[in-house]
C-alpha cells in the first residue's frame, strides 16, 4: 500500500515518479467493458491512498488541482443540479474526448451517469428498460426507497456528527459487471464533521493516472465545498423548543481534508512516453 501526503503538487509529482519507475505491468483483459484493445496494458500502483487539504473555495481548488477547465466545473454543475440526466449536456466538451463514445449508450443513455447516481430516485423516468418493462418511479431498494444527495445533506443538518453520510456511486446493479456494460470507477463518498471542520473519504475502485486523478480530486473537493456551503447557509433548526435552542452546529464550518483511496492507480502503456515527457 502506497500512503502520500501533503500538498498535491508534491503527492501528484511521486506518484508520477512512481509509475515510471516502480509500477509492474498488469492487463486486465478488458477495458470499460472492450476486449482485445490496447488500453488493457497498465502499469499500475496498487492500493494508492492520498490525503490533502481541501481548499476553502473553487478558485483555490482550481489553481491547486490544475482540473480540465472550464470542463470539470461545469460538469460539476451538472452533477449537483438535482436531475438524474444521461447522457447530460457536457460529456462531449471533457478535453480527452475522441467521439465513439456513444457507442456505449443503449437506449439513448450510457449505462451509468454521476448525476443519475447522485439523484436516482427518478433516473429513467418515462423509458422503457432492456427487458421491456416501464421504469416506475421512485426507485426503491430492497425494503426503502432510494436516498440521493438532498438525503445526505438533511442528514448531515439534523446530526451534524453522524458516521452514516455516505454517498454511493456504486450500486448493487454494479456487482459482478453482470450485464457487460461499463461500472463506475467512483464507489462513493463518506463525510465526516469533527471540530469544525468537514472531512471527505473518497473510495475509487480503478483510477487513469494522466486523464481522470486530478479531475476526480477536484469533484470529491468541489462535492465537499458544495455540502459546507450548503449547510452553512441553512437557517438554524426551528423544531427545537426555545429552551433548548443550541448554537447551529455548521456556523463557521470550513472544508477539512480529503483521503482519496483507490484500489488501481494506473497508465496505459501507450501514455508512457508522454509519461517520460511531463516527468517533474
Amino acid at each position: 500500500m502506497i500512503f502520500l501526503e501533503g500538498d498535491f503538487t508534491g503527492i501528484i509529482a511521486e506518484l508520477h515518479r512512481r509509475l515510471l519507475n516502480e509500477a509492474p505491468q498488469v492487463d486486465t483483459g478488458h477495458w470499460q467493458s472492450l476486449k482485445n484493445v490496447p488500453h488493457t496494458a497498465t502499469r499500475e500502483l496498487f492500493r494508492v491512498s492520498l490525503e490533502t487539504i481541501i481548499p476553502p473555495t473553487m478558485d483555490e481548488a482550481q489553481e491547486w488541482i490544475e482540473p480540465n477547465l472550464p470542463w470539470a466545473e461545469d460538469h460539476f454543475q451538472e452533477r449537483v443540479a438535482g436531475k438524474p440526466t444521461n447522457p447530460g449536456e457536457h460529456y462531449m466538451n471533457w478535453p480527452w474526448y475522441r467521439g465513439g463514445v456513444e457507442d456505449h449508450k443503449s437506449t439513448g443513455a450510457f449505462s451509468h451517469s454521476y448525476q443519475e447516481r447522485m439523484w436516482p430516485q427518478f433516473a429513467n423516468e418515462g423509458q422503457v428498460r432492456p427487458n421491456g418493462r416501464q421504469v416506475f418511479v421512485p426507485h426503491n431498494g430492497i425494503r426503502y426507497r432510494y436516498g440521493d444527495l438532498e438525503d445526505l445533506v438533511s442528514l448531515l443538518h439534523r446530526e451534524p456528527t453522524t458516521r452514516q453520510a455516505f454517498l454511493p456511486i456504486w450500486f448493487p446493479e454494479d456487482t459482478g459487471a453482470h450485464h457487460g456494460e461499463r461500472i463506475p470507477c467512483t464507489l462513493g463518498y463518506l463525510f465526516n464533521l469533527r471540530g469544525g471542520v468537514l472531512h471527505c473519504t473518497y473510495y475509487i475502485r480503478s483510477c487513469d493516472f494522466l486523464r481522470y486523478l486530478r479531475d476526480d480530486v477536484y469533484m470529491a473537493m468541489r462535492l465537499t465545498q458544495w455540502i459546507v456551503d450548503s449547510l452553512t447557509c441553512s437557517d438554524i433548526p426551528e423544531d427545537q423548543p426555545p429552551h433548548e435552542k443550541k448554537p447551529y452546529a455548521w456556523d463557521g464550518v470550513i472544508p477539512g481534508l480529503l483521503q482519496m483511496n483507490i484500489g488501481s492507480l494506473h497508465v496505459f502503456e501507450g501514455d508512457m512516453g508522454k509519461m517520460r515527457r511531463e516527468a517533474p
